[in-house]
């Protein structure tokens, strides 16, 4: 700074501030920063030589040094203007008016740009450490990730570089935006932030040095010269008409710091360097150090606004970071969001020029320079309000524009995933990786059984069950999945993985994790703990267009679901479950052709109907007893109902054995007459206690899961006898009757039929009673009987689970034949 006329003209009398605003003079470097940036009609009466027209927004003001008329912004833009307490009172609704508008067109008259665009963040780090490292020595500046400096009142000896190199400079947010590329934050990636890690780039600097230097001169000769704030800002405009937006922000900023490290250099150093000291002599500075105390005020005013600029200066070049692949800088959205970027520009601009203002006028001014007059205050509070008002209003546009690439990526991350499911692979780990986001060295699965983190390679060319849920999994659910899982542990064609689905992909935040609460937590881990297979170590690694893809094309909402992969990542069974639950290990490998093979020799029987889900049927069978399989939960008929069987059975020699099998969703009713029949001895139950609740819900689950089974080869209750025994059991479940029973002798005869047919053919058994003169014809004379009886009124139902569309559209009635109404049930029910 040495070859630059820093000297200050001889210096008058000190002016009270109501002098200064009347006076018809005024002398350069005088009084602060309003002989630099304060608008001459707020300084002077205007005269013949300036018409000032005051709107609610702003000024014309024609100035004949330069023969034109500039429109000069006042009320809360205006440098000056403001009363004490009146800075929350403007109306950000209302904050950029008609005048704010034609300024912008003003402001965008000067820009013609016609440089290749440049990366100036590596710039902005230099000016960032400039503003870090030059503070005042009774202040300590620490510089706050995402573009903040922080004046402390308390000196802190050691400041922590390394941290500050090695953090991104963003404000918001769960991204960082480079080029066309959009990087997620809970990633990890090769990407550079702002900071020294970028060693200041050279070739940027180098280039830009020029132009920066002077603008620093400039901005030292226009506040000599006692230059007009507007006028000066206008003109540093022009002269950097060739740039970007962004690039006139950081080349005035970077001359500011040229001047403001200068500035502060000199002082630090003038207690041991001499040629420093002779320096700050001639500056004065030892006297504006002595007398910093009195300055505070002003440092920490002119830092607060510094904080503001660095923030919107941030701001503008995270909009030019923003990705053309997603957002075209021409598009509609992107020119809407960036409409301000040329009046934050301007205020940027302006408020540097106060800040060099107001440190260049502490030089030589003698006494005056320790008073911060209430004029100053307002003008430097003014402008950083209206600079907080300006980001946030781009910090809005720029949540809107990143919400808008967020989107685009995502639909072309979802494109390309459904290509990936869709597309033939050597294997399936393509598949795999898409689904879960994980690096190569990561352990992104959990394997219940050896409570250990595994690599997603374990599953490499091996059929993976995909077990897609929420955190209401049923434990009854998990407890018969564990036991079929472990009739399978000396086969290795397949592994279990549980995926939870925590969140719709429309809430999910930004980065696409899972946010879950301390109680979902806890819910994650104490299902994850409990099943033996492997399970996502957490749901945030899942991704989130898979998740979007198991809703949209597996059409997952609430009702578990298991999906084949096979060893290709081909999927072959949207849900295994019906499989699982039919045929157990058998279903495997899970396919359609295979779901045939398994029906091809099954018949309506005992065997078919209840499988092996209680022990003791098998020997039944073998022993030749008729079995009767009951249910319902009315206690009383079931009391009358077991004794009259009991009594008919005696009454005709037939060994009879009876079994509970409760009701499809068992609630406390059933628990009760489990508990009643047990105490009763009135027949058997499938266990004592609290188990009962997983053999009852099998017992029906595996019942619907045959009935869909059955559909998804293309079977029809019209055409297909197992199919219509199925619906009639499950519709003697859903009607409101007493209850139900189905008679079986061996695995040959079987019968059935609801409250309402079997107590009046049981009540009459003598008359029929002729025809069994052997066990074995006791069950196809009660069907005779059973099937000749028509109660003169009926009313049947039928409620199957609303689950991936596969319920008939058509359901004909077991009694009459007649095809049923259809209707949507919503059912709620704790009992």
């Amino acid at each position: 700074m040495a070859n630059r006329n820093l000297l200050p003209p001889s210096n008058p009398l000190p002016l009270t501030t109501t002098e200064r605003v009347v006076a018809p003079t005024r002398a350069p470097l005088q009084s602060g920063v309003h002989d630099f940036v304060t608008d001459h009609s707020l300084i002077r009466p205007a005269s013949h030589h300036d018409q000032v027209v005051d709107h609610h927004m702003g000024a014309t003001t024609a100035n004949h040094h330069h023969g034109q008329q500039v429109a000069v912004p006042l009320s809360a833009p205006v440098l000056g203007r403001r009363q004490p307490g009146r800075q929350g009172d403007h109306d950000r609704s209302n904050f950029f008016s008609s005048d704010d508008n034609a300024l912008t067109k003003q402001i965008q008259g000067t820009h013609a740009p016609d440089v290749q665009e440049l990366d100036v963040k590596p710039l902005l780090a230099i000016v960032e450490d400039i503003m870090r490292l030059a503070t005042p020595a009774s202040h300590d500046t620490n510089l706050i990730p995402g573009g903040q400096i922080v004046a402390s009142s308390q000196h802190v000896d050691k400041l922590d570089d390394k941290a500050f190199h090695n953090t991104t400079s963003g404000h918001d947010n769960n991204k960082v935006y480079d080029n066309n590329k959009i990087y997620d934050n809970n990633k990890v990636y090769e990407s550079k932030i702002y900071g020294s890690t970028y060693d200041h780039d050279a070739d940027i600097v180098r280039v830009l040095a020029y132009p920066i230097n002077k603008i620093s001169c400039e901005i030292v000769c226009k506040s000599s010269a006692g230059g007009e704030s507007h006028t000066v800002t206008m003109h540093l405009l022009n002269t950097l008409s060739n740039y970007s937006w962004a690039a006139k922000v950081v080349i005035t900023f970077a001359a500011f710091a040229i001047n403001y490290g200068e500035f502060w250099l000199v002082e630090h150093l003038q207690a041991k360097d001499p040629l420093a000291k002779n320096i700050a002599t001639l500056k004065d500075l030892p006297d504006v150090m002595a007398h910093a105390g009195a300055l505070q005020q002003k440092f920490d005013q002119v830092l607060n606004l510094l904080n503001q600029v660095l923030k919107v200066t941030h701001r503008i070049i995270e909009f030019k970071e923003l990705p053309d692949v997603y957002i075209s800088h021409d598009s509609p959205e992107y020119m809407a969001a960036t409409a301000h970027i040329p009046l934050a520009v301007y205020w940027i601009i302006r408020s540097l020029l106060v800040c060099a203002s107001t440190l260049l006028n502490l030089i030589g001014s003698g006494h005056d320079r320790y008073i911060t007059s209430t004029a100053e205050s307002w003008e430097i509070s003014s402008l950083a309000h209206k600079l907080s008002i300006i980001l946030e209003h781009l910090q809005t546009q720029f949540k809107n524009c990143r919400d808008f690439v967020e989107k685009k990526k995502e639909e072309d991350e979802y494109k390309r995933f459904v290509i990936i499911m869709t597309s033939a692979h050597v294997d399936n780990m393509k598949v795999l990786r898409a689904m879960f986001r994980s690096r190569e060295d990561q352990r992104p699965l959990y394997h219940g059984r050896t409570k250990t983190n595994e690599r997603l390679d374990v599953l490499r060319s091996k059929y993976v069950l995909l077990l897609i849920s929420d955190l209401e999994l049923p434990l009854e659910e998990l407890h018969i999945l564990n036991s079929i899982h472990r009739q399978q542990t000396d086969r290795h064609e397949y592994e279990v993985l549980w995926l939870p689905v925590i969140h719709d992909p429309s809430t999910t935040t930004a980065a696409g994790a899972a946010t879950m609460t301390p109680m979902q937590e806890k819910a994650f881990q104490d299902l994850r703990n409990v099943m033996p297979w492997y399970s996502v170590d957490h749901p945030s690694l899942v991704e989130r267009v898979a998740i979007r893809y198991i809703r949209e094309y597996w059409k997952f909402v609430h009702m578990p679901m298991l999906v084949v992969l096979d060893p290709h990542g081909k999927p072959s069974n949207h849900d295994a479950l019906p499989m699982i639950w039919s045929w157990g290990t058998e279903a495997f490998p899970f396919t359609g052709e295979h779901e045939k093979y398994l029906w091809a020799s099954k018949i309506w029987n005992i065997s078919l109907l209840a499988d092996n889900i209680d022990a003791r049927i098998p020997l039944w069978v073998e022993e030749n007893k008729v079995i009767c399989l009951y249910g319902g939960e009315d206690i009383q008929w079931i009391r009358n109902f077991t004794r009259k069987a009991r009594e008919v059975a005696e009454a005709l020699h037939v060994p009879l054995e009876m079994l509970y099998v409760g009701k499809r969703n068992p609630k406390e009713k059933v628990r009760s007459c489990n508990e009643t029949i047990a105490k009763e001895r009135l027949s058997n139950v499938f266990a004592a206690g609290d188990d009962y609740y997983d053999y009852v819900w099998f017992f029906w689950v595996r019942l619907w899961g045959l009935w869909n089974s059955r559909k998804k080869i293309g079977m029809t209750v019209e055409n297909d006898v197992i199919m219509r025994e199925i619906l009639d059991v499950l519709a003697y479940d859903s009607s409101n009757h007493q209850g139900w029973a189905a008679f079986s002798w061996s695995n040959r005869d079987i019968t059935k039929g609801n409250a309402e047919k079997l107590m009046p053919v049981l009540d009459n058994y003598a008359q029929w009673a002729y025809k069994v003169d052997r066990p074995d014809r006791f069950v196809r004379a009660l069907d005779e009987e059973l099937q000749g009886f028509h109660p003169e009124h009926h009313c049947t139902r039928l409620i199957l689970p609303a689950s991936d569309g596969q319920i008939s559209e058509r359901v004909v009635c077991s009694e009459c034949g007649k095809t049923m109404d259809k209707f949507v049930l919503y059912s709620c029910c704790t009992d």
